[in-house]
């Protein structure tokens, strides 16, 4: 069957849902993390006339995309891949969050609590209007910025962060290498590759496999690093 290419962005979106569900299902202990996780992460779908044209063109339902830089399957997408990220590691590893111990909160780690969990919103900006390049790059750097200052304010999250960063990595390039396997070609017009590195990983663009990684980093610790709860 061949898909008009004006869907794929929404099916391919749509497609993290149906993770999303079965996760939401199977593991009821963790819905609500999966839903305060993807509620936060839905919002940064508004981010996405800072990438197109500059980063890719992905043509969208009633062509918003490309009139407007907005489009709904960045919603649906970011809402997908927030709960997921959050609760990978747990799901994989059997473990449930537990709370921090009132006396570990006063720990000197912890001064500096709110300043980490920002790290990556305060330092997008930065890095954007700093240099003159493709947005993609700067929202790569703010989620690395984020994992690095997660683990040093929470030493106890590094574990979760370092395996949850591989295992967001590994489910996302899934999803890349089936949208490439069912349309051929659709990688290479959609990504504007004259501004961005051009260096594939198994076909990847380098820069998906680095955004999977960063978001995969920082936002398996989020949760736990908001709410003082630890692994088991």
């Amino acid at each position: 069957m061949v898909i008009n290419i004006q869907y794929v962005w929404f099916l391919w979106a749509s497609a993290f849902l149906v993770v999303w569900a079965l996760l939401y299902w199977r593991f009821p202990e963790f819905r609500r993390v999966m839903l305060w996780a993807s509620l936060f992460t839905t919002p940064f779908g508004l981010t996405e006339p800072l990438f197109v044209p500059e980063y890719w063109s992905p043509p969208s339902l009633y062509n918003l995309a490309l009139r407007t830089g907005f489009d709904i399957e960045s919603l649906i997408f970011c809402f997908g891949i927030g709960g997921v990220a959050a609760v990978l590691y747990n799901v994989i590893t059997d473990q449930t969050p537990q709370p921090v111990s009132l006396k570990e909160r006063h720990s000197h780690h912890h001064r500096y609590h709110w300043l980490a969990v920002s790290a990556p919103f305060l330092s997008f900006p930065i890095l954007y209007l700093v240099a003159d390049w493709n947005p993609i790059y700067p929202s790569i750097g703010a989620m690395f910025i984020g994992a690095i200052a997660t683990v040093w304010c929470r030493p106890d999250l590094g574990r979760k962060i370092g395996i949850g960063g591989i295992l967001f990595l590994v489910y996302y390039a899934v999803f890349i290498l089936a949208l490439e396997w069912s349309v051929p070609g659709y990688i290479d017009k959609v990504w504007n590759f004259d501004a961005i590195s051009g260096i594939r990983i198994l076909g990847l663009p380098l820069e998906k496999t680095l955004f999977a990684f960063s978001f995969g980093l920082y936002w398996s610790g989020l949760y736990e690093h908001l709410t003082w709860r630890t692994e088991n």
